[in-house]
């Protein structure tokens, strides 16, 4: 199994992987701004999609996509908005996503990709 602080880093690796498969184009990783951090900021299409990534090695306290605090959800917010207006991308479409991932064994995993999740 991975040690603890490499299971993040890990399963943003998976993630990353499993949202290239799917067509997204991954623009940024661990993109911050004051005390926020986005995860992944990917593209499909015309929209610009803010990806939050849970991994977790075991769901003794629940599954990995419980674990986004409300918090965490307005930070992520902030830092979306201010990506946006750095980029000067105010054109088209953007959305918050949630990928959840779950360890079974070093090389066995779940992913879970929750579309869409502020709406």
């Amino acid at each position: 199994m991975y040690e603890q602080a490499d299971i993040g880093l890990a399963g943003e690796d998976l993630a990353c992987t499993f949202l290239r498969e799917k067509g997204y184009d991954i623009l940024h990783r661990n993109w911050r701004f004051k005390r926020a951090e986005i995860d992944l900021i990917a593209r499909k299409n015309n929209t610009i999609i803010f990806v939050e990534v849970k991994t977790r090695t075991s769901s003794n306290f629940g599954p990995p996509e419980a674990f986004l605090s409300e918090a965490q959800s307005l930070r992520v917010w902030d830092a979306a908005d201010a990506y946006l207006q750095e980029t000067q991308n105010l054109v088209g479409q953007h959305r918050f996503d949630l990928i959840a991932i779950e360890y079974e064994a070093k090389n066995r995993y779940r992913i879970k990709h929750f579309e869409d999740i502020f709406v």
